[in-house]
């Protein structure tokens, strides 16, 4: 058998395989049902997980088809042809029957398709499980050429996209966009999150504690019966934490994002950001009230502390002793604070404290690149929390951050007039949830005025 046999066989053996995978994933996508209390797809983990295998296997047996014609064509040329690749018209119709795709339309070709089998006459849904592609090279000689960007072309909803000149002249030497600087830490960094796969958390809060706990002889005063032990009691609340969904979009052009790959990563990365922006917020200053998680900030029997209730003698207290102080708090509420938020222009009045010898209070690891930490707890130094105030607390004991849904992307045309104007909608989103079990274990700082 020679090597282009063997080559063609290896591409009808992906075929059957890549056949069979987009099969069952079509099975299960018209399957699910979405439930109508939860709004979420009923569908069991272990279809949940042969999807996604089935998934990753069809990118990868695509891509090891591609290859395959690609070598067919290129041994093709080398053979001294210059006519369409023959084997690889070969291959599209299966070893030895090689299909005459020049005297087909377009219209054809996109019937007598894979794709377009795959729905099955409308059984498995009316939308393709991949996209329909058709090289220039296999159609009539005057559809060839390349694509390029026209002048003054508009991506959708997004303004002018630029010349020619901007993407596809030979002649320019074009540098690799620079993305923007991003926010390093984030308070998410400070919970160990957990996973759930509720849309509601229920937990307990204790509310109220009198210890009566004391010693106790064995038998009463007068001798006459065993003495009993006291009773302490224990007040709890019963809490719900409803799972948040964080999203937005931005639309673009598929021949734009086809010709430039570049930008398509850009796009989901700045949704990725955008969707981690909003997070940190939500988890320091939600409200709890419409679709507003409960941040830590607003629950209710969190601690607080003003900085202009510190000490003036021998020396008035700075803004690293009302962080001390606010820590003793927590520790007299048995928790050991795990952690510090406060805003970069406070975190900097810190950092760049000095005694009446001009040295730096704070002139710790940090000067040597290490973890910023300031009275052994670390400090995640963020815009997200508003200038003059701090939080601290035991995040992921008195807190606890769940993730429903990690941060994803989504591409679809499904969305208005987008599928005739060959637009495409880039979606983030995530859910999670909070919940503050113990508010006592927080700390809120004001920086209002140094005590005097």
């Amino acid at each position: 058998m020679s090597k282009t046999s063997q080559a063609l066989d290896r591409r009808k053996e992906l075929e059957t395989v890549l056949s069979e995978k987009v099969a069952y994933n079509m099975e299960v996508a018209n399957a699910s049902k979405t439930d109508e209390d939860t709004g979420t797809l009923i569908i069991s983990d272990d279809q949940v997980k042969e999807y996604r295998d089935n998934s990753k296997a069809i990118k990868e047996i695509r891509g090891e088809i591609s290859d395959l014609d690609a070598l067919l064509d290129a041994e093709k040329w080398l053979a001294g042809s210059d006519s369409p690749s023959a084997a690889a018209e070969a291959a599209a119709g299966g070893a030895g029957h090689a299909v005459d795709l020049r005297g087909k339309t377009l219209g054809e070709l996109f019937i007598e398709s894979d794709e377009f089998k795959s729905l099955n006459g409308g059984k498995s849904g009316h939308t393709m499980q991949e996209a329909w592609e058709v090289n220039v090279s296999d159609i009539a000689s005057h559809w060839r050429g390349a694509k390029l960007l026209t002048s003054g072309q508009k991506d959708l909803y997004a303004g002018t996209v630029g010349t020619v000149g901007d993407f596809t002249a030979q002649n320019v030497q074009r540098d690799p966009m620079v993305e923007r600087q991003r926010r390093s830490r984030r308070v998410r960094d400070l919970f160990p999150v957990q996973n759930t796969n509720s849309p509601v958390i229920e937990f307990f809060q204790v509310v109220g504690f009198t210890n009566n706990a004391s010693v106790v002889p064995q038998r009463n005063t007068g001798n006459t019966a065993f003495e009993s032990k006291p009773q302490s009691g224990l007040t709890f609340s019963s809490q719900q934490s409803t799972v948040r969904t964080i999203a937005h979009w931005e639309a673009a052009h598929r021949n734009v994002l086809a010709d430039e790959p570049q930008l398509r990563g850009i796009i989901d990365n700045e949704l990725l950001y955008g969707i981690r922006l909003a997070e940190d917020a939500q988890i320091l200053a939600g409200t709890g009230t419409g679709e507003d998680l409960l941040g830590i900030l607003n629950t209710p029997g969190i601690q607080t502390y003003n900085w202009s209730s510190g000490a003036t003698s021998p020396v008035a207290d700075t803004k690293a002793d009302a962080l001390r102080r606010a820590a003793t708090l927590a520790f007299l509420a048995y928790y050991e604070p795990t952690g510090i938020v406060l805003h970069p222009n406070d975190w900097e009045d810190i950092e760049l404290t000095k005694n009446t010898q001009g040295d730096y209070l704070l002139a710790v690891s940090i000067a040597l690149g290490g973890e910023p930490r300031v009275w052994r707890m670390p400090v995640i130094d963020s815009p997200a929390i508003e200038e003059g105030t701090a939080l601290l607390g035991s995040f992921g004991i008195g807190a606890q951050l769940y993730d429903r849904e990690a941060a994803n992307i989504r591409v679809a045309e499904q969305h208005s007039d987008f599928f005739i104007r060959n637009a495409v909608v880039i979606l983030a989103e995530e859910r999670v949830g909070l919940v503050t079990k113990r508010p006592e274990s927080f700390v809120e700082v004001q920086f209002d005025v140094q005590p005097s």
